[in-house]
């Protein structure tokens, strides 16, 4: 079993994304294989954490619940910190709107959740970082309370 698939199961801590890349890695091919679970954090060129406590400054004088370690950890699950992360295979990207960003969120919830002094373009990631944790602060109550995908 290839060392990286070993180190995602021992976590428990599986997307399904994860799981389907781990299954194309063990069967010697990429066909399909989601492009958020493929990237590493060393893609993400080490602003994760910068990102993050932008996102956390906008976050605080709105009012949206949420902490470094809440954000970090769904941006982590979702991404990889990778920025540029789209997710062309699951039923969202079979309706035509796949998930993008870092929090890999759609188009219509980044439109609905994006909060006024961002970027209001999707792969922004201080913009894509806050909406989300803004949507998951109306639907769950904070970002801190998203164990899985949301």
């Amino acid at each position: 079993m290839p060392k990286k698939f070993a180190r995602m199961t021992k976590t428990k801590k599986v997307s399904l994304g994860m799981v389907a890349a781990g299954a194309a890695v063990m069967a010697g091919t990429v066909v399909s294989a989601p492009a958020a679970s493929a990237a590493t954090p060393a893609q993400s060129g080490g602003n994760v954490d910068a990102w993050i406590k932008q996102s956390l400054k906008v976050m605080h004088e709105k009012g949206i619940p949420g902490t470094y370690e809440g954000i970090r950890k769904n941006l982590m699950r979702e991404s990889s910190g990778n920025p540029s992360a789209i997710n062309n295979w699951d039923s969202n990207a079979m309706k035509g709107i796949p998930s993008k960003g870092l929090m890999q969120v759609i188009d219509p919830t980044f439109n609905a959740y994006h909060v006024a002094g961002t970027s209001t373009n999707i792969y922004d990631p201080v913009a894509n970082i806050t909406a989300s944790a803004n949507y998951a602060a109306h639907r769950y109550g904070s970002i801190d309370n998203v164990n899985s995908a949301y």
